[in-house]
């Protein structure tokens, strides 16, 4: 495997597209056309064709949500993660089989996890249970549901399966809101899932981090950490505005996504945070206005949040507030929007796009 068939194909993140053709194959097999949604999505029949066809992750995340709303459901990211050969994640999955204890292969998937997903980041907790967190690079976290519930699930079935034990998580805290929760999620992680959190993450008991793997093998495992290295060093990362939405994503239901706030989370003063921006023709407010929509519009297609919850989910007090400021974006008020259905989107975001800019 060389390292180019697995470096970047352009400049924005890309995944190697497995979750993709998972859901191009359940289409499929449900008689639901797939170019439409493709097509949609930015997407070709081709790329999903070719297995070697490295696919943008914004594309990627689009199409699942067009297909959860083609295919009626509600939990397709974690419906895909449930049966689907593991082996599937290709080169990483073979990493963390041949690592001697599950400690050791949660590190290697935190250095080597963008080979599968660039968008995606791994991040080992460093307490004292074993707390493995997700988060995005390069892409807006925003209202994404479907794709971290899938890589959330994965998670766990990877533990479950490299050590052959039905590991139960103390905990599972995901960013994104779900108006009523699944009991599905109960049965098969073997907790409650924290909605709202300002984190994605799976934690386990301590325990865990030296139980065994069966599969291990030192001399597999150092030969493919030289393809891993090697893909490694073609990568390149990084984003302040996809940093900045990250960040105000988590603190707006609590009212403190200020601009100071943000600027100091990020490490940095409220003045270099402006010049930063501005160096990529945007501007704070812009960024927030524009966040802020396209989580209203979301929510508003989502159906099961009423407008009161909507309202606190994007940090205001009072619904008045709120529906004022989505009637300056759109033209619409929320309870219009959600009615006449999310026709208005491209043009909304255009719309915001050019005020962030000139702000």
């Amino acid at each position: 495997m060389s390292a180019s068939g697995l470096a970047r194909i352009d400049s924005v993140p890309s995944a190697a597209g497995g979750i993709a053709r998972l859901v191009c194959k359940r289409m499929r097999e449900s008689g639901i056309p797939l170019a439409p949604l493709l097509s949609k999505a930015g997407l070709t029949i081709e790329q999903i064709d070719n297995p070697s066809a490295r696919l943008k992750v914004r594309s990627q995340i689009k199409f699942l949500e067009l297909a959860a709303a083609a295919s009626r459901d509600d939990l397709l990211g974690f419906h895909l993660a449930l049966d689907y050969d593991l082996r599937e994640i290709g080169l990483l999955y073979y990493v963390l089989a041949s690592s001697e204890i599950l400690a050791d292969a949660m590190q290697k998937a935190e250095r080597y996890c963008g080979i599968v997903n660039e968008g995606l980041s791994l991040r080992i907790g460093a307490g004292h249970e074993a707390a493995i967190m997700l988060s995005y690079v390069d892409i807006e976290r925003r209202s994404d549901r479907h794709q971290i519930e899938f890589w959330l699930t994965s998670v766990v079935r990877l533990c479950r399966q490299l050590t052959n034990r039905r590991l139960m998580p103390s905990q599972i805290r995901v960013m994104h809101s779900r108006a009523r929760a699944a009991a599905e999620f109960r049965s098969f992680f073997g907790c409650e899932v924290e909605f709202g959190s300002n984190v994605d993450e799976v934690v386990f008991p301590e325990t865990v981090k030296l139980m065994r793997i069966g599969s291990a093998d030192p001399y597999l495992n150092e030969l493919l950490i030289k393809y891993c290295n090697e893909a490694l060093a073609h990568r390149d990362r990084s984003s302040l505005r996809s940093s900045v939405e990250n960040t105000i994503s988590h603190l707006l239901p609590h009212g403190k996504a200020q601009v100071g706030e943000i600027a100091r989370r990020l490490g940095m003063s409220q003045r270099t945070l402006a010049r930063r921006l501005s160096s990529e023709g945007l501007t704070f407010s812009g960024v927030l206005d524009e966040l802020k929509v396209d989580l209203a519009r979301g929510y508003l297609k989502d159906g099961n949040f009423p407008i009161s919850q909507i309202a606190w989910l994007l940090g205001y007090r009072e619904v008045s507030a709120f529906t004022n400021a989505f009637k300056r974006w759109t033209g619409l008020t929320p309870r219009q929007y959600r009615s006449l259905g999310d026709f208005t989107s491209i043009a909304t975001r255009s719309k915001l796009g050019s005020q962030a800019r000139r702000r």
